[in-house]
């Protein structure tokens, strides 16, 4: 499914205008000439004819432009090309050209919808305002028609949701999930707080002939250190005060499938060394028991932290990081993946219309700025709660710019954020780039080790930006 990139914000009358397809339609061949060129230098993409009726040919409800035409011309004239344009689709935005005495002429036209008129003698100024100011209004008709369409296609429950995303990174990590999918290796998951590492595990689940078995979830921080080891492991009636009755723990009750360790740092030390244990040898004995039980089971680990850090030496066992670390799978945040937004936004939108029973609203100018514009620091969950308020129409819009105002690094130390802005300017030559070294550097200006330096301090995997082949 394609999904359009959402528009520059930015309204402005010197900003730059992306690309935008323009049919512009007169009979004068000289006039035509004179303003096709001057749509041509702006940067759009223009089709110029003298007769409305081949043009029309041209023109469908997905043509993603404008339409610029005379309304005196022989054959088919500009009302009349008007209202066929209507008829294909009523949000295709018409800018009429006119001359003194047919004003009336155009304000009937747009009281019936057209988008604005010029009237002659014009500026090309005034022709590129009004084209620019037409193709945004365009470009968020049609991403309204998408997100609907989006909402509707992707599955409507949180626990069917597959893994969304296009953009090179997503589409290595599926790639590999496939590939390590029947290995039955164990698998550490990296990413920050809310960029969907659960999603992920249970994604590797499904994929695997462990499908139908059991995928058990544990945060290990959510859990107080006095019931997480019983939690994990079980125990027997007596094992301890209050233990009335056998308790099968989490780590056999997942025999068979996949248990999922959330938040694996905040694991107790004397735990890791049990945890250790089981992922070497397959067995576990619950306690206030001397059986010893096999076990057929993946262990799927996910972390926030970097456990492979000196710091994390005090809190993470050495030799447990690396039976974990057979397959890593780094999930990059939602700002290095910006690409995926609108996949995201219109999945979450769909899921908040079900559930609250809502139509799908109008994306307005204001939530495109937003969901463009803003770092996302809570990552696809923060972007799961926002979907979830543009839904119900409860957008605190002081909130957000609060928010925004401090992600963005206005409140940063300068060093701070003149390291965030070289780490932007890396990874956006890098996307440009598609991942090519020798291109990056020269786009950026530096010698390759700099550039490598770069990439580990900011910890930037440039495999990460390389398309899928």
């Amino acid at each position: 499914m394609t999904f359009p990139a959402f528009a520059d914000p930015t309204d402005s009358r010197n900003a730059p205008t992306p690309p935008t397809r323009v049919i512009f339609v007169d009979d004068d061949a000289l006039l035509r000439a004179a303003n096709r060129q001057s749509l041509t230098l702006a940067g759009h993409i223009v089709d110029a004819y003298g007769d409305a009726r081949e043009a029309l040919a041209a023109i469908d409800s997905d043509f993603g432009g404008v339409i610029v035409t005379d309304l005196r011309m022989p054959g088919m004239d500009g009302v009349q090309f008007f209202h066929a344009l209507r008829a294909i689709d009523a949000d295709i935005p018409v800018i009429l050209i006119t001359g003194h005495g047919d004003i009336d002429m155009a304000v009937g036209a747009l009281r019936a919808g057209a988008y604005d008129f010029i009237a002659k003698p014009f500026g090309a100024d005034r022709l590129l305002e009004a084209v620019r100011r037409a193709a945004e209004k365009r470009r968020l008709v049609l991403e309204n028609r998408e997100l609907r369409r989006a909402s509707e296609a992707l599955p409507s429950g949180s626990h069917d949701m597959p893994l969304i995303g296009d953009t090179p990174a997503m589409q290595r990590i599926k790639r590999t999930l496939r590939h390590i999918a029947d290995a039955d290796v164990d698998v550490l998951i990296e990413g920050e707080t809310g960029s969907g590492k659960e999603v992920v595990a249970n994604a590797l689940h499904r994929l695997s002939q462990r499908r139908d078995r059991p995928f058990v979830a544990i945060n290990c921080g959510a859990l107080p250190e006095t019931v997480i080891e019983s939690e994990l492991f079980g125990h027997e009636p007596g094992a301890f005060t209050g233990a009335n009755k056998r308790r099968v723990g989490r780590i056999e009750y997942a025999s068979g499938g996949t248990l999922f360790l959330d938040e694996i740092e905040s694991m107790p030390l004397a735990l890791q060394v049990k945890l250790l244990r089981v992922l070497e040898t397959r067995q576990i004995s619950p306690l206030g028991s001397n059986d010893v039980r096999d076990l057929d089971l993946r262990v799927v680990a996910a972390t926030k932290e970097n456990l492979a850090a000196p710091a994390m030496r005090t809190r993470f066992r050495e030799d447990l990081y690396h039976r974990l670390n057979v397959v890593t799978l780094r999930l990059p945040p939602l700002r290095e993946r910006r690409g995926d937004i609108p996949l995201l936004f219109a999945h979450y939108v769909g899921v908040a219309s079900r559930r609250f029973n809502r139509p799908v609203p109008t994306l307005n100018a204001s939530i495109q700025q937003h969901l463009a514009q803003h770092p996302w620091p809570g990552n696809v969950r923060e972007l799961n709660h926002f979907a979830e308020r543009f839904v119900l129409d409860v957008i605190d819009w002081e909130e957000h710019a609060e928010a925004d105002s401090g992600a963005n690094g206005d409140l940063l130390p300068l060093p701070q954020r003149v390291e965030n802005y070289e780490a932007d300017v890396i990874r956006e030559a890098l996307r440009i780039s598609q991942g090519d070294v020798r291109t990056t550097i020269d786009r950026l200006g530096i010698p390759r080790k700099t550039f490598y330096d770069k990439l580990q301090r900011h910890n930037i995997d440039r495999a990460d930006f390389v398309p899928e082949a």
